[in-house]
């Protein structure tokens, strides 16, 4: 049910229909067995994660705690996203209803907006550990991790929530069909008969105000970390620091990198194929998810530690 600008009521979409791959529908049977890997990595490796930090009481520290938070975030983008996509590719139900898709969006749009943020606190986190060793306990604490908390919240779903109501309250008058495997904002935009100007215009600017400023003050991080790292007259400890901070700057490249390639293959549409930004959009809410435990935990050595114990306990 939809309401039209001149304030009547429509029940004509009840429903959409996502079509995957139109180009290229044989993506579909290639990609099946990858991403369901990929889904079982990502859920096991941040759920083991969670677990670790959760009984192991050595790990309740600060920078624990924004790693829990990074992996319950992923774990929630995965589900939003990957079990539909997979039901489509298995089984062809490509059906979902008008509310469940605009709440995809939502999660979708809150969630990858949060993670960003996780991230620009975990860089402040590594820069004043390597750069202010002696005065992190008391800049880092857990108040300082519950404050960020909600810092992480509140934005994120104050300045997402006008993406799916300005999608809802278009007008949908018979095209149903949205050509993407989600319900990403400008692919069910454009499915109505209203002007989705002011759509675009959200979903760019709110992109780039949240994402933007958060990669600008991650790269400053970095910067003067690796400017305070390259003083360090310590054997190893430059080694170790750029080993460390090197691995979770290039995660960080790349969650944002595909972003960006995703816009510019949209705004380059005529010479890509529509059906690369769709399956970067998928990529994009799975590789990063099974990647972030593996490098930003089992490079740890304290998680690892701490996963080894719990093995060992188990047995």
């Amino acid at each position: 049910m939809t309401a039209h600008q001149n304030g009547t009521i429509s029940f004509e979409v009840s429903d959409f229909l996502l079509n995957c791959f139109v180009r290229s529908p044989n993506w579909q049977i290639w990609l099946s067995l990858p991403l369901s890997l990929l889904f079982l990595l990502a859920m096991g490796a941040n759920g083991i994660l969670l677990i670790t930090i959760w009984l192991e009481t050595s790990l309740h520290e600060p920078m624990y705690y924004l790693l829990s938070l990074l992996s319950l975030l992923d774990m929630v983008l995965c589900l939003t996203v990957i079990p539909k996509v997979l039901t489509i590719f298995w089984f062809d139900f490509k059906s979902i209803s008008f509310y469940a898709c605009f709440l995809q969006m939502y999660i979708m749009n809150c969630f990858l907006a949060m993670e960003s943020c996780t991230f620009m606190v975990m860089a402040y986190d590594r820069y004043i550990a390597i750069c202010h060793p002696l005065r992190y306990s008391s800049i880092i604490t857990d108040q300082f991790i519950a404050k960020a908390a909600i810092f992480i919240l509140a934005r994120n779903i104050l300045f997402t929530v006008p993406i799916p109501i300005l999608s809802a309250r278009l007008f949908y008058c018979g095209r149903n069909v949205i050509e993407n495997c989600i319900c990403a904002n400008m692919s069910v935009s454009r499915l109505s008969c209203d002007d989705v100007t002011i759509n675009r215009l959200y979903q760019f600017a709110g992109g780039w105000t949240l994402l933007g400023s958060d990669l600008i003050l991650i790269i400053l991080s970095y910067t003067l970390i690796l400017r305070a790292v390259l003083r360090l007259k310590a054997e190893g400890a430059v080694a170790k620091a750029l080993s460390t901070c090197g691995s979770h700057f290039i995660l960080i490249l790349f969650f944002n990198t595909v972003l960006l390639v995703f816009v510019l293959t949209h705004v380059a549409k005529k010479k890509v194929s529509p059906d690369v930004p769709v399956l970067l959009n998928v990529l994009h809410h799975v590789i990063p998810a099974a990647l972030n435990p593996i490098v930003y935990g089992v490079r740890t050595q304290e998680i690892k530690q701490g996963i080894q114990r719990l093995l060992k306990k188990g047995w």
